[in-house]
């Protein structure tokens, strides 16, 4: 699974590092990186609707206090 976050400064702004920081934190507690890759990516060109976050493709739009719901719903659902 590729998961990728927006890291330009738009949504570095409102908090993607936080997010990139959850990310990997609950993937090494869930022991899930053999089968998850963390990425980076500049403009998502979605910047409007919070930070940009893409699984296998699939955007998603995100604020760092949704991770872990996201994680549980959005990540590890799909494994």
């Amino acid at each position: 699974m590729k998961i990728t976050v927006c890291i330009g400064s738009a949504c570095h702004i409102k908090g993607s590092r936080q997010i990139v920081d959850r990310l990997q934190y609950l993937i090494r507690k869930n022991e899930l990186g053999d089968k998850i890759s963390l990425s980076g990516a500049f403009c998502m060109h979605n910047c409007k609707k919070g930070i940009c976050v893409t699984v296998d493709g699939d955007l998603f739009s995100l604020a760092p206090e949704d991770v872990d719901d996201f994680f549980e719903n959005n990540i590890k659902q799909r494994l």
